[in-house]
């Protein structure tokens, strides 16, 4: 420090300058890297949303593949012909309505994200 205490006012306010300079640097790489954090928590989350409804629309709405069996006797066809007939279950048109209810929900959640963050970013660049 002996070499940073000088009598001389230019060197003084030299290093005072210095030293401004290097706590606003560290200030903003802190403001950048916080900014940074919440984008990718709200990537994450948006992502994170649309993951979930992909994967639950694929579960609750997968039709299985029936193999069909080597036709044998006239009895078999009229099974075949009474398995394909039916309709939805009540089950099935209540589990239909849950994942689109459930994706819509999911979807309107991520578009509140998305649009709170463009419009963060808005401000910031208003701002800046």
């Amino acid at each position: 420090m002996e070499l940073l205490e000088t009598h001389d006012p230019e060197k003084k306010k030299l290093i005072e300058s210095s030293l401004r300079h290097k706590y606003e640097m560290e200030r903003e790489v802190k403001e950048i890297s916080d900014r940074s954090e919440k984008m990718l928590k709200n990537a994450l989350i948006i992502g994170g949303a649309l993951a979930l409804t992909y994967v639950v629309v694929n579960q609750l709405s997968s039709t299985k593949i029936k193999k069909k069996k080597p036709k044998k006797t006239k009895s078999a066809e009229v099974e075949l012909e009474d398995e394909e007939d039916e309709s939805p279950s009540i089950l099935s048109q209540m589990g239909d309505k849950f994942v689109n209810t459930a994706t819509l929900f999911l979807l309107d959640l991520a578009k509140e994200k998305l649009s709170d963050y463009l419009q963060t970013k808005k401000t910031k660049d208003a701002n800046s």
